[in-house]
């Protein structure tokens, strides 16, 4: 079931490395050794983290040289984007809904 998919973006951002490497990339695209010298972990786990990231396609890279340089990717930031914006609109749809409720029980 694609509901539970473990490369899902919301998953990948569960994790709050991961969500300061994708914080990073927002400014400008990053080598895994630029990003090792920003955060407290390794680069070993800087591309463990940059894996998932990509797997979850908020992530894309490129080669320069004998380096990798990762930028967020539009398209998969623009999907959780819009899934993000899916919820919250049910969310004020169905506060609106308890509200018109509220109001005809009064009336």
């Amino acid at each position: 079931m694609d509901t539970y998919r473990a490369d899902d973006g919301f998953d990948a951002l569960g994790d709050p490395t991961r969500r300061s490497i994708v914080a990073c990339l927002a400014g400008r695209p990053y080598a895994v050794g630029e990003l090792a010298d920003e955060l407290p972990i390794s680069r070993p786990a800087v591309s463990q983290h940059l894996k998932v990231l990509k797997d979850a396609g908020l992530v894309t890279d490129r080669a320069v040289g004998t380096r990798r340089v990762y930028r967020l990717n539009p398209a998969g930031v623009a999907a959780l984007r819009d899934q993000l914006e899916t919820f919250w609109n049910r969310a004020l749809d169905s506060y609106q809904d308890v509200v018109d409720q509220q109001t005809e029980e009064k009336s």
